[in-house]
């Protein structure tokens, strides 16, 4: 870390430490949470019910893999009574100010919880698990967990509805992978080759039985170059792929630049659709939530390679405002 930056990061927390507020489990106020992605941010509202109040770092959009915290976000989690992350060098950037962070409150990474026999490495990180483990609803389970053992260790008086909570959305998690298994079934067998806009959906892949490519690797920090995309055109040419992916997170002019490749080569690809990989979709709207952006992202694959699936997905929801 540069002596600057960690000058900031060391001030800020200084600062906002004078003015820290008693800890909510003195007072009995909801437990003040920060967690740094939507995914995170959602699966605590949902095991943490009333006596939480989660604030998101990262909104609809947002990147994790270049997010910087800004003097406000490190306010807001050293005044937090816990920080929730994912870990496994999701949040690239913010290494360095959590393990700061960490030597001073509580600070969870939840992704680090999963077994590694469970994780996927991947080329481009030399030693390193890929981070995308919530494309697999079944994975995610293991976050479940890892989040009820944070909540319930840092504050044990509310344990039992913690787990209550969590048993109920084990059940929501259940059904959501049986209708991906049921409508990703459906996709014929030459169609089954995923290409997105970078490599996140290696876990969907793998539970789903798919081909993934990204057009750029694990973070959206490598470029990808022409050589590469020359070589995925020759991809969709040869495999007669008809669809790629852009990613709501992620910028489109790569994947443009894929279609106009195959097109100058007499072979037409379409945009399958806007899949959620690194941030849900619109607060406050069901693709807003974890089982509403896998529920699109099933749903909107399936359709686009050729299998069947309702238009408005799992609960008839997807689409729809408010």
């Amino acid at each position: 870390m540069q002596v600057s930056r960690r000058l900031f990061i060391v001030s800020a927390l200084a600062l906002s430490l004078v003015f820290s507020p008693v800890s909510a489990e003195a007072t009995g106020k909801p437990y003040r949470i920060v967690a740094t992605t939507g995914m995170l941010a959602d699966l605590i509202q949902v095991i943490g019910g009333e006596v939480v109040q989660v604030q998101a770092l990262m909104g609809p959009g947002i990147d994790p893999h270049a997010y910087r915290q800004t003097r406000s976000d490190i306010v807001a989690m050293a005044n937090a009574d816990l920080v929730i992350w994912h870990g496994l060098y999701l949040e690239a950037q913010l290494e360095d100010f959590m393990a700061e962070l960490g030597e001073r409150q509580a600070v969870v990474a939840l992704g680090d919880q999963v077994s590694t026999d469970q994780l996927l490495a991947h080329d481009d990180y030399d030693g390193r698990y890929d981070p995308h483990v919530w494309m697999n609803p079944v994975l995610w389970g293991q976050v479940v967990d890892a989040a009820v053992a944070a909540l319930s260790q840092n504050f044990p008086r509310d344990a039992e509805l913690f787990a209550t909570n969590a048993d109920s959305y084990r059940g929501e998690l259940a059904a959501l992978a049986t209708y991906a298994d049921t409508v990703l079934a459906t996709v014929p067998e030459a169609a089954r080759v995923l290409i997105s806009a970078h490599d996140a959906f290696n876990y969907f892949g793998d539970a789903y039985g798919f081909d993934v490519v990204g057009i750029q690797g694990i973070s959206t920090e490598s470029e990808a170059g022409l050589r590469r995309i020359e070589a995925l055109v020759d991809r969709l040419v040869e495999d007669d792929v008809r669809a790629v992916f852009v990613e709501s997170s992620v910028a489109d002019r790569n994947v443009r630049a894929l279609i106009e490749g195959a097109a100058a080569r007499g072979h037409e690809v379409s945009i399958g659709g806007e899949l959620f990989s690194d941030a849900m979709g619109p607060a406050g709207t069901y693709e807003g939530s974890y089982l509403g952006m896998i529920d699109h992202n099933a749903t909107t694959i399936t359709r686009a390679l050729g299998g069947e699936a309702p238009a408005q997905g799992r609960l008839g929801k997807l689409g729809i405002e408010g």
